[in-house]
């Protein structure tokens, strides 16, 4: 079983709500709420340890959050770790506990080791893959990149992990890719956080049998009340 693995309860923001994506679709989208720090707060007040904020709006470089994830970082009491849209250190500066690159890290794997060398074990990278193609810019463009081949490209130790969705079960709740990511875990010293397709505590189990998975990140079974932190932190503590 993984040691210590690590629930990271997903706040995703666009037009400064919480809301959720199917399989990445942004015309899919359900809204859970107009308050993301009472959000952040009520995860830290269950017992989470983190939260994962993606800003959607970042991602697909059409607006920002950006003000609101540093309130989350600043005063919703809970380590906060944040993709979408992020190029530099800024967030880190201002009270945010790691940063994930996605398009930004498969566009330039230099401001990957920059970043990752200027704040040891605040940078992470994002690569969210459909069928094993990562897609960039709120996985609307194609990077013409498979995911093994990126993960070998980026690894290192500037890299504090990287974090894997896989958009084909992004908010659907079908169970996640199990198998993908142990073949993920042999090819990679680097952490792996898991992502996408989480929807019963079964499926929590699954992933905390793995030797070395980092952690997983939880969102629409979260909101639609599946289960509790509670019930997921004794999941993934076998």
């Amino acid at each position: 079983m993984a040691a210590d693995m690590e629930l990271y309860p997903a706040i995703d923001l666009r037009h400064g709500r919480c809301v959720r994506l199917f399989q990445g679709d942004f015309d899919q989208e359900t809204v859970y709420g107009d308050d993301p720090l009472a959000v952040a707060r009520s995860f830290k007040d269950q017992g989470a340890r983190w939260v994962h904020v993606v800003d959607l709006d970042a991602s697909r470089r059409d607006g920002s959050n950006k003000d609101l994830v540093i309130a989350l970082a600043q005063h919703a009491g809970i380590p906060v770790q944040t993709g979408g849209g992020v190029r530099d250190g800024s967030l880190l500066d201002a009270g945010v506990q790691r940063v994930v690159l996605g398009s930004a890290a498969v566009d330039d794997p230099r401001l990957v080791r920059t970043l990752g060398e200027q704040y040891p074990g605040q940078v992470a990278v994002g690569l969210d893959h459909w069928a094993g193609e990562v897609k960039v810019r709120g996985w609307e463009d194609s990077s013409n990149k498979q995911l093994l081949d990126l993960v070998r490209e980026l690894e290192g130790d500037h890299v504090a992990a990287f974090v894997v969705t896989d958009i084909s079960r992004d908010g659907a709740l079908v169970g996640p890719d199990v198998e993908g990511y142990a073949a993920l875990l042999e090819a990679t010293q680097v952490p792996i956080i898991a992502s996408g397709g989480v929807g019963t505590l079964e499926h929590l189990r699954q992933l905390s049998a793995l030797d070395g998975l980092q952690g997983v990140i939880v969102g629409k079974a979260l909101y639609e009340r599946a289960f509790t932190i509670a019930d997921a932190l004794t999941a993934l503590a076998g």
